[in-house]
């Protein structure tokens, strides 16, 4: 069984995790375009917070910048493609291998510490609660802010825009839609809301390293994968939500995991575990399909 510490610590790295979510679901569901710059714009985040957060900046400004870096990664990332013709996973790849330079130069060695530092959870710790409970209160209600501002979003004219652009971009051309234009909104937002991710792993995790990053992406798709396997994204609002569910429901698992002593699982496992709870992820729906069908078709 795990601990209560061990329980909220892996809910307040799910909801961290949920926020990466978020800007997958903007760029694989919503745009349909493969995009690996996370792997850069996560790190990227925290390099930025942790600078500024170092030098004295308000942390909330320092975590506002490392969105702004994001979209700034995600923006070029978008452009590649739209104007240089690139293939976007190609134009990614290109940009999250530039970001790693990026991250040492923004941060000057690979590494920076935020122990003795003001965070956006030095205030929180005030409250009559157990240290590790207020992580997850604070990062409960940036994700539901996120998740709320992203659904109204997806429901305005520039969000509908933005859907038509992944559904059917020459349909979407035919109907004024600036494309070019939706498509880096679009990863520019995803990135963001992934540098946001990352300056807040940062300040929970008291360090930003340059290699943090490595892996996010697969991260983030078996949150979303795995959360779209028990919520049916049927409408925005619950894509939104598997996502959430989809990343907490993920590391849980590999707490259970690491956990499990039975199992002899060890650290260096985790990214085995992760493959496998992704493969799940993405079979387990079809599996869960063909039954539902074949009942049907008996019941019939």
């Amino acid at each position: 069984m795990l601990s209560e510490i061990a329980l909220y610590g892996a809910v307040e790295t799910g909801l961290i995790y949920g926020l990466v979510a978020f800007g997958i679901y903007i760029s694989f569901r919503v745009l349909n375009f493969p995009d690996l710059t996370v792997d850069g714009s996560f790190p990227l985040g925290a390099a930025v917070a942790a600078i500024l957060i170092i030098d004295g900046v308000n942390p909330w400004l320092a975590t506002s910048a490392a969105i702004m870096a994001g979209m700034v990664a995600g923006a070029v990332t978008a452009l590649l493609n739209v104007k240089l013709k690139i293939l976007n996973l190609l134009a990614s790849i290109l940009t999250m291998i530039a970001l790693y330079s990026v991250n040492l130069r923004i941060m000057g060695r690979p590494n920076i510490a935020l122990l003795s530092e003001e965070t956006v959870l030095t205030p929180w710790e005030e409250l009559a609660l157990p240290y590790y409970q207020i992580p997850v209160l604070l990062f409960s209600l940036i994700t539901i802010v996120a998740l709320v501002l992203l659904w109204r979003f997806m429901k305005s004219e520039t969000g509908l825009a933005m859907r038509a652009t992944g559904a059917n971009p020459r349909m979407a051309r035919a109907q004024g839609i600036a494309t070019g234009a939706m498509i880096v909104l679009g990863v520019a937002i995803s990135n963001g809301l992934v540098g946001l991710a990352g300056a807040l792993f940062a300040q929970s995790q008291g360090a930003a390293d340059v290699t943090m990053g490595v892996g996010v992406i697969v991260v983030g798709l078996a949150s979303l994968i795995g959360g779209e396997a028990v919520i049916t994204p049927t409408s925005v609002l619950k894509a939104l939500l598997a996502c959430v569910v989809g990343a907490i429901i993920y590391r849980l698992a590999i707490a259970f995991a690491l956990n499990a002593n039975f199992m002899g699982i060890q650290a260096q496992d985790l990214n085995l575990i992760t493959a496998v709870l992704v493969t799940l992820a993405i079979v387990l729906p079809g599996v869960r399909n063909s039954v539902r069908a074949r009942l049907t078709r008996n019941n019939a």
